[in-house]
């Protein structure tokens, strides 16, 4: 098992944001990766825990070749740009840009006089020269809310091999993950543990702004538990 603390990391940013970038793999960042940020897991390439400064904005940017995915956590955040232009979005929504060979362009503003606070994560999609497109999500408040990853069957989510599901988990209960998996606390507190053979073991006290590499881990939440999980389909 091995653990980032996002309040061991610098404090970067740009523009009206401040953030922590706890993964900045090196297939997109080269030589510009932080040695202290973890590698991603399959196609996703970066999580940053971001605060917007009051009525701060990202700037009107580019993607390409890539899906964005914004988790809202606290506050709000008005969306503009080339796909849901003057979309709002509020705690606990869940917006997925899949940039394609289209691209899209976007600026992200916290409207409000005090600071808000959200996930932006980056996956690199199976499939090179898709059309832009967008999805959206408002998370169940208990269990496991698929937010990207499937075949290409099904049309809730983008398709990839590479999963990514927004968990809540009441205090008191416990689920499995299967295999390796990225897991992110955004906020509450769990004990994560690892059986690492039949004579040792690996557990930890997870809290808010912990990623957590694990394999085949336990996770029991100690107080109300709303985390991100990143896994691979076999």
């Amino acid at each position: 098992m091995n653990i980032i603390s996002r309040d061991t990391l610098p404090l970067g940013g740009f523009a009206g944001i401040r953030e922590h970038r706890l993964v900045t793999d090196s297939r997109i960042f080269g030589a510009r990766k932080k040695p202290e940020a973890s590698e991603g897991l399959g196609s996703m390439v970066y999580l940053a825990d971001a605060k917007y400064n009051p009525k701060g904005e990202s700037g009107m940017h580019p993607h390409s070749e890539i899906d964005v995915i914004s988790v809202i956590i606290e506050g709000r955040v008005s969306h503009e740009g080339s796909m849901e232009h003057g979309k709002d979005l509020v705690a606990g929504d869940v917006q997925v840009q899949r940039a394609g060979g289209e691209g899209f362009d976007h600026n992200e503003i916290n409207p409000d006089d005090s600071k808000n606070r959200m996930l932006q994560v980056w996956a690199l999609p199976e499939t090179k020269g898709q059309p832009a497109s967008y999805r959206f999500y408002t998370p169940k408040r208990d269990g496991v809310t698929r937010i990207y990853g499937g075949d290409k069957i099904q049309t809730e989510t983008f398709d990839s091999h590479t999963m990514i599901d927004i968990i809540h988990l009441k205090a008191g209960n416990s689920m499995a993950l299967a295999d390796e998996q990225l897991s992110y606390v955004i906020t509450g507190q769990a004990a994560f543990y690892e059986p690492k053979d039949s004579n040792d073991n690996s557990v930890h006290q997870a809290q808010e702004g912990d990623l957590i590499r694990s394999m085949d881990a336990k996770v029991t939440a100690t107080h109300d538990l709303h985390m991100l999980v990143v896994s691979q389909q076999a």
